[in-house]
C-alpha cells in the first residue's frame, strides 16, 4: 500500500540509510532457468513482480538465485534460459539492477562457478542493469579458497578476470560449516567455520568492498552486534 511504501521509505531515512546500501533478496521458490515452460513463466512473473515492488519502495537492486536445470536440461541451456528470464524482467522495469548470487552449488542449483555467472551476463541485452553478489560462505563451499590473504587474492583475481569487479554490488558475509569443494549450503557465524577471519578482515580493509552492501547472513542473531564490532575494529586497524 501507498501507506507501507511511506513507512519504508522514512524508516530508512531515519536509520541513515540510502537506497543503494539495501539489497533486498527475492523468494527462494522462484527458478528463472526452470526447464519446464510453463514453471519458467510463473517463476519470471514472479521475479517480475518482485523487481516491480523494490522499484515501488525507491529502491534499485533486487538479488536473487540464478536456477536450477533439475537433471532435464544442460547447463548451457538453462544458462540461456536463467538470461531469457532476465532480459524479460529489466524490460518490462525501469530502474532495478537484478544482482545475481553465486550459490554453492547444492544438487542442480548452477551459479556456483564464476563462468557461469559470466555466461549468464554475456547474454544480457542490458548490461547495466545486471550485477553480482558474492556470498563467502557458498563461494568456499563451492571451491574457491578464501583462508588465506594469498588464496583470497587468488579467488578474487580469478572474479575480476572472469566476471568483474564493475558488477560487483553487494556480498553476504558467512563462515561455512562445510569444507572448501564441499558444495554443502550451511553458513557459520564469521570466525567460526571453515573460512576463518581472514577473509572478514581482508574484505573489511579493502577498497574494492567500499560502497556495496556487505549483509551478514550468519545464524546466531545473539552475536550479530559482536560480528559487525568486528568487522568495524578490521577498518580501524587499518586506519
Amino acid at each position: 500500500t501507498k501507506e507501507q511504501i511511506e513507512f519504508f521509505k522514512q524508516a530508512i531515512k531515519e536509520n541513515g540509510f540510502e537506497a543503494n546500501q539495501v539489497l533486498p533478496h527475492d523468494s527462494y521458490l522462484i527458478n528463472p532457468g526452470h526447464p519446464d515452460k510453463e514453471k519458467r513463466e510463473k517463476s519470471a512473473k514472479a521475479l517480475l513482480d518482485e523487481a516491480k515492488r523494490v522499484e515501488l519502495l525507491g529502491l534499485n537492486k533486487l538479488n536473487f538465485h540464478p536456477g536450477s536445470h533439475l537433471k532435464l536440461i544442460s547447463e548451457k541451456e538453462c544458462l540461456k534460459l536463467i538470461a531469457d528470464t532476465v532480459n524479460f524482467v529489466i524490460e518490462n522495469t525501469n530502474t532495478v539492477t537484478l544482482v545475481i548470487e553465486n550459490t554453492a552449488g547444492q544438487g542442480t542449483n548452477l551459479g556456483f562457478k564464476f563462468e557461469h555467472i559470466s555466461e549468464i551476463i554475456s547474454k544480457i541485452k542490458n548490461q547495466n542493469r545486471v550485477g553480482v553478489c558474492i556470498d563467502t560462505c557458498h563461494a568456499f563451499v563451492a571451491g574457491y579458497d578464501l583462508r588465506t590473504e594469498e588464496s583470497f587474492e587468488k579467488t578474487f583475481e580469478e572474479f575480476n578476470k572472469t566476471i568483474g569487479f564493475s558488477y560487483l554490488k553487494g556480498m553476504h558475509l558467512n563462515d561455512a560449516k562445510k569444507k572448501l569443494g564441499s558444495k554443502v549450503d550451511r553458513h557459520e557465524s564469521l570466525g567460526k567455520g571453515e573460512i576463518g577471519n581472514k577473509c572478514f578482515e581482508l574484505i573489511a580493509k579493502d577498497n574494492r568492498f567500499e560502497d556495496i552492501p556487505l549483509i551478514l547472513e550468519t545464524p546466531n542473531p545473539d552475536i550479530w552486534d559482536k560480528e559487525i564490532t568486528m568487522l568495524y575494529n578490521f577498518i580501524q586497524q587499518e586506519q
